[in-house]
Parts: C-alpha cells; sequence; structure tokens
C-alpha cells in the first residue's frame, strides 16, 4: 500500500502543477481578452470624444462664420446710412450755396446800380463846385490856390512862434515838476516799506543733545553719513565743534531738508540708512508744505486774491532762493509794496502793481524744465495762468527785454532797482558761486540714465546717483570718464572736482 500510495503521488503531484500551469495560461487569457476589451471601449469612447468636439468646433466655426457675417452686414447697413446722410447733408449745403449765391446776385446788381447813381450825383456836385469856384474866384480876384497859400503862410508863422515859447515853457515846468515829483514819490515809497534783511549763509549748524550721537550720525564704516548724503545731497560734516554738526549746501531747499531730517533722527535715536531714507521723505514733504504755506502768507499780506494756485507754490518756492546773497521771497514782497505805493500815488492800479512785483522773479524759482531768462520763464508762467496783460507785459519788460507798454512796468523796475540797490542787500561772490555749483549739477544731470547729481564740498565733488534699470555696473565707470571729460571742457574751476557715480540695485517685497 505504501508503494500504491508513493506511486499515487507520483502522479497527483504533476497533474496538480498542470491544472495549476493550465489554470495560470487560462487567468491569463482571460486578463488578456478583458484588458483587450477595455482597450477598445477606450478607443471607441475616444472616438466618439473627438467626434463629439469636431462637431462642437464645426458648430462654433459655424456660429462665428455667421456672427462675422452680421457684422458685416450691420457695418454695411451703417455704412450705407452714413453715406445717405452725407449725401442729404450734401444736397442740403448745395441749396443753401446756390441760395446764397442768388442773394449775391441780387445784392451784387442792387450795387451797381446803386454805384452808377452815386457817380452822377457826384458829377453834378463836382460840376455845381466848379461854377461856385469860378463865380469866387472873379469876385476875390485872385485864385483858390493863391488866397489858401496866403492864409497859410500867415498862420504858421504866428503857430510857430506860439509853439516855440509853449513847447519851452512847458518842458522846463515839466522838468522841475517830474524831478520833485519823483523824489517825492520814492522818498515816500521808501519810507513806508521799510523791510529788513538778514544776509544767510551757505551752511546750516544742527545743535547735538551730546558728542556721543556724533557716532552713531557716522554709523559703522561711515554708512549712516554716506545714506544722509545720498538721500539728500547735502554736505554733512561732523568735526571737533562740541555738541554740532554742519550742513553745507549752495541750495537752501536741500539744507532746509537735511536740516529737518538730521534733527527728528537725533531726536528720535534711530539712525540708519532705512530710516534716513525715510524722515528725508517726510521732510520733503514738510518743506514743500511750508513752501506752500510761504506764498500764501505772501498773497495775504499784500492783499493779493485769485492768484493760481500754482503761481502761489512759484512764490513759496522763493522763500529758499537766493540771488546775489538777497531773499528771493523778502526781496519779491518789498519790490511789491514799494511798486504799490508808487501806483496809488501816480492813481495807477495798485493790484496790477503789486502782483507785477511779487512775481516779477518767479522764474528763478522753476526748475530745469523751462528754458529761457527767468523774466521770459517768470512772464509765460504768468500768461498761462491767466494773469491780467498788464501784469505780463510788466514781468517781461523789467530787465528792459521788450519795450515798456504800461505805465506800470515802468514803477516795476523802479521798485527793483530800489530793493536791489539798498546797502548790503546783495553780495556778488556768493552769486557766482551758486551758478558755478547749479550748472555743475545741471552738466552732470545732463546725461542719460542720472536720477540725481549733487554737488557737494563747495564744488569739489559731485555725486551722482543712476538709474540702476538703465546703467549697468560697466557702463558706471564709462559714465564717470564722459563726465569727468564734459566738466573738463565746459566748467571753470579751481583744483580738482571729484566724479563719484553711485548705482545701486534694491528688491523690495511685502509679506502679506
Amino acid at each position: 500500500m505504501k508503494g500504491v500510495s508513493t506511486l499515487s503521488m507520483s502522479f497527483v503531484i504533476p497533474l496538480i502543477l498542470l491544472l495549476i500551469l493550465i489554470g495560470f495560461m487560462a487567468g491569463g487569457l482571460m486578463i488578456q481578452r478583458f484588458l483587450r476589451r477595455k482597450l477598445d471601449e477606450i478607443e471607441a469612447r475616444g472616438k466618439r470624444i473627438l467626434e463629439e468636439a469636431e462637431r462642437q468646433a464645426e458648430v462654433r466655426r459655424k456660429e462665428l462664420e455667421l456672427k462675422a457675417k452680421e457684422a458685416a452686414l450691420r457695418a454695411r447697413a451703417d455704412l450705407e446710412r452714413e453715406s445717405r446722410e452725407r449725401r442729404q447733408e450734401f444736397s442740403r449745403l448745395e441749396r443753401k450755396l446756390s441760395q446764397r449765391e442768388e442773394i449775391l446776385d441780387r445784392h451784387e446788381r442792387e450795387l451797381e446800380a446803386r454805384t452808377k447813381s452815386v457817380t452822377e450825383a457826384e458829377a453834378r456836385y463836382r460840376a455845381l463846385l466848379e461854377e461856385e469856384r469860378l463865380k469866387l474866384e472873379q469876385i476875390a480876384g485872385m485864385t483858390v490856390g493863391e488866397a489858401k497859400k496866403s492864409l497859410l503862410q500867415r498862420v504858421e508863422e504866428e503857430a510857430k512862434l506860439e509853439a516855440i515859447a509853449l513847447v519851452k515853457r512847458l518842458e522846463e515846468e515839466a522838468k522841475i515838476e517830474a524831478e520833485w515829483k519823483s523824489r517825492e514819490i520814492l522818498a515816500m515809497a521808501i519810507e513806508r516799506c521799510a523791510a529788513e534783511f538778514v544776509a544767510e549763509a551757505s551752511v546750516s549748524v544742527v545743535s547735538l543733545p551730546n558728542d556721543e550721537i556724533k557716532g552713531r550720525i557716522i554709523g559703522r564704516e561711515g554708512r549712516n553719513i554716506r545714506a544722509f548724503q545720498r538721500a539728500t545731497g547735502v554736505d554733512l560734516i561732523v568735526d571737533d565743534t562740541p555738541e554740532a554738526v554742519i550742513l553745507s549746501a549752495f541750495d537752501p531747499v536741500r539744507r532746509e531738508i537735511a536740516r529737518i531730517a538730521l534733527e527728528r533722527l537725533v531726536a528720535d535715536g534711530r539712525i540708519h540708512p532705512a530710516r534716513i531714507e525715510e524722515t528725508v521723505e517726510k521732510a520733503k514733504v514738510e518743506v514743500e508744505r511750508s513752501i506752500q504755506e510761504a506764498g500764501e502768507q505772501a498773497c495775504v499780506e499784500l492783499g493779493i486774491v485769485g492768484m493760481h494756485p500754482e503761481l502761489v507754490r512759484m512764490v513759496g518756492r522763493l522763500k529758499y532762493r537766493y540771488s546775489y546773497g538777497q531773499n528771493q521771497l523778502h526781496h519779491a514782497k518789498e519790490v511789491a509794496r514799494l511798486a504799490g505805493i508808487m501806483a496809488a500815488e501816480l492813481d495807477l492800479d495798485p493790484d496790477v502793481a503789486k502782483r507785477a512785483g511779487l512775481l516779477h522773479d518767479i522764474g528763478k524759482a522753476a526748475d530745469g524744465t523751462y528754458e529761457g531768462t527767468h523774466t521770459q520763464i517768470a512772464a509765460d508762467l504768468c500768461k498761462r495762468y491767466k494773469e491780467p496783460a498788464k501784469v505780463v507785459s510788466a514781468i517781461a519788460s523789467h530787465h528792459e527785454d521788450q519795450e515798456v507798454e504800461y505805465l506800470e512796468a515802468v514803477l516795476l523796475q523802479a521798485a527793483d532797482a530800489l530793493s536791489a540797490a539798498r546797502p548790503g542787500a546783495r553780495r556778488e561772490l556768493l552769486e557766482a558761486y551758486v551758478k558755478r555749483m547749479e550748472k555743475l549739477e545741471g552738466l552732470a544731470s545732463s546725461f542719460k540714465g542720472v536720477k540725481q547729481a549733487y554737488a557737494i564740498q563747495a564744488g569739489r565733488e559731485v555725486r551722482i546717483i543712476v538709474e540702476s534699470e538703465e546703467v549697468s555696473d560697466l557702463m558706471v565707470y564709462q559714465l564717470a570718464k564722459d563726465i569727468s571729460k564734459k566738466i573738463e571742457e565746459e566748467l571753470e574751476y579751481p583744483g580738482h572736482i571729484k566724479v563719484t557715480v553711485i548705482r545701486e540695485t534694491r528688491a523690495v517685497e511685502f509679506a502679506k
């Protein structure tokens, strides 16, 4: 039995293995058939989707074609309607023109008839006059020409003698009267307008609570002071002066902005480049507000109303402008008062004289976008902002750039000369220095890609900040050479001028 069992097992095991193999093969065939059927279904579904998409695309195309045809039909209908309206308008104009031609023809015929009638009447009148002249000549015994000539000779001789005497007397009286009157008016105007004047330098001193703050102002390796100078364009001098630093700049606006910003930084105590830039921007806003207030206050003091806001702002900008060391806002108000007083004494318009006096130098407050002399710029601005014609003319001629048209212009010239001629009112050297600084900054700003240009160190250095998007790192070196070369060619200056070009790239993002 054991042998039979062993034999049976020897047959059963291969049989089982065979059955398993057959099962695997059958399962594989079934799986393969199932997968094939699924693949066929997917392909059929894909075909249906593709066919559906093609049908939708065809429908969409037909819809678009239909819309395009409809739009074309509408456009054609609009064009035809517009053409029809234009033809109707042309027909109406032709009829109107024809009617006008008929009226003109009728008027022309009437005019010809009237002209003929007038000509005939004139001929009759001339004949009558000639007849009367002949009768008078026979009665008087001389011709009309001889009588006229004799009469004119006698009248001319008498008139010459009387005119010579009268002119001589009037000239003498006018000279005496004009000299005394002009002296009286000028003396009275000066007496009534006793304006004060204080010469201002090109530096400002900022007091510090202690000397320890100087180190924080300078910053690590000088980064704070460099950031301050770059943001303001003002030279910050930190020396041995106890509890004080010096701000040096020829531009009073930049110097005032720097002074306000530095005082706030010192009071706050947080001094670093980002805080410096933020404080400088706030100081710029405050200075701009003070400019507007200064212009409004000047108009209130002089009783001037109805002036355009932009002109008021330009007047306020004169607060930070100087000519030969003389504050331009003080000068403008003084000229306005003098001109107004003289106009009132001469029975002219004081308002026109005061407006012209206040606005005569606003061309000096204009930025670099305007071209021409300050007189031309001031006249153009006043004309643009609807100032009276007399004001514009007086401003345009106050330096004799054009002929004087109104008496108010003469008063403006006199008032301007009085204000400028007072002892100590002006300083020539400071004006020459300021003009040289302005020319240096303007020359540097004329190059492409330059964002800001500041003349510092009394003109011994010009610091230039460029747009990082327009000027690359390699272009910075060439730009510095080009600016240096142009300065050498166009400017006269003592010593050397250092040209520093700064390119800075910033990446700013906000976390939300």
